[in-house]
């Protein structure tokens, strides 16, 4: 499996804030599917469904390049690999793709499906977004934060490949004397305990919350010190699991459960420098990074994500490629609710359960502030092509 951007959200960094509880037991809970139709979806007439075809024509190219007869997700429900390359066939034989073309296709075509965590229809939706740094390809002046490359020696491992109930857990570490060994740690890796060979700074950046904050996110654009930017994105972790420093400042009571985001989580990082080290790194996850290309950040299906139409979900659940239509509470205050189309493409450590979205916003200060805020109720619709009928479904 590949991982790009792999998303980090809100849901990482708060953790144990308002709703989780909730998602911890949704977790448990297995993902249903019932019929549904297109009168339900609240605004579907109304999606201008601007990018939508883009984004979900990078998803189908992906698709009609592998193995018909494979299965298309992590359960029989979602059909065949060769299923959807027929409706992905269709989709690219449609010239003009404005929007009543696009809504005509999908009522032809697909049939929705509402899902649930059990009978439970609502879920948390968060937000994340490509972050915005200064830096230096060397190190100089106040460019003295270093974002590292992948070192050569570290091992990631997908569980999932090797038992089936293991499907979404992962670990990495390095191999010694044919033995896989547990990697350093933030803390470790920050005070410069890899490996001479294997400590590779990739960029230099000026500010370590910063620094901080786009592992949270796992893609940034780094303003160069000579005027260009360079786009960087995820490119492996340390695997340590992530403890989430909103949790640590709330159990520290530097902040509460009433008023803490990230952008107050942030306030705090700036406005306490003498302990911002010790408390980010309670949180022993590391991510390391690669330059991209401009064709923008890259998500879990390993497809450049497109803003407000990828959605990162939870891949042990549900397939990369699958259109969703979603219903959102509005993320902040004075927005409307997000009902829109949307497409899998992307997921992340905190994204867990059956009903468990989170919104990719774009790159930029608005993007960065929708995505800081959001932790709204929602719910969604999978769009299946005809021809398949899930034997769950009643």
């Amino acid at each position: 499996m590949r991982f790009l951007l792999f998303s980090f959200s809100l849901l990482f960094i708060l953790s144990a804030c308002t709703g989780l509880p909730q998602q911890a037991e949704e977790k448990q809970k297995p993902l249903t599917l019932k019929p549904s139709s297109y009168s339900a979806l609240n605004g579907w007439n109304d999606d201008t469904l601007e990018n939508f075809a883009s984004a979900f024509e990078k998803s189908c190219a992906r698709i009609l390049k592998r193995g018909s007869d494979r299965s298309f997700g992590p359960d029989p429900r979602w059909g065949t690999t060769g299923q959807w390359q027929t409706v992905c066939n269709s989709f690219a034989r449609l010239e003009n793709k404005n929007a009543e073309n696009l809504r005509r296709f999908f009522e032809e075509n697909f049939t929705p499906y509402s899902i649930a965590a059990g009978a439970d229809k609502k879920g948390l939706f968060t937000g994340y977004y490509e972050a915005s740094l200064r830096g230096s390809k060397t190190r100089q002046g106040p460019y003295q934060i270093p974002l590292r490359a992948r070192p050569k020696d570290l091992v990631m491992v997908n569980l999932g490949e090797f038992r089936d109930d293991l499907k979404g857990r992962r670990i990495a570490g390095r191999v010694l004397n044919g033995r896989l060994k547990p990697y350093e740690d933030h803390s470790e890796i920050i005070a410069g305990k890899l490996p001479k060979d294997q400590d590779i700074p990739l960029i230099w950046v000026d500010d370590p919350v910063d620094a901080f904050f786009v592992q949270i996110q796992g893609s940034g654009v780094v303003t160069l010190d000579d005027g260009s930017a360079m786009r960087i994105g995820y490119d492996g972790q340390n695997g340590h699991p992530y403890y989430a420093i909103g949790r640590e400042l709330i159990k520290r009571r530097a902040l509460t459960k009433d008023n803490v985001s990230m952008q107050s989580i942030r306030a705090w990082l700036k406005d306490n420098p003498d302990q911002a080290t010790e408390v980010m790194t309670t949180n022993p996850s590391y991510v390391f990074f690669r330059a991209l290309d401009k064709q923008g950040p890259v998500g879990g299906e390993g497809i450049a994500i497109t803003p407000l139409r990828s959605l990162a979900i939870d891949h042990s659940l549900m397939p990369y490629g699958l259109p969703l239509w979603v219903e959102i509470d509005p993320p902040a205050q004075g927005t409307r609710s997000l009902n829109r189309l949307m497409v899998a493409q992307d997921t992340g450590g905190a994204i867990r359960g059956p009903v468990r979205g989170d919104v990719f916003w774009g790159y930029g200060k608005q993007a960065e502030q929708m995505a800081g805020v959001m932790k709204s109720e929602g719910s969604y619709w999978a769009l299946l092509p005809n021809s398949i009928t899930p034997t769950s479904a009643k």
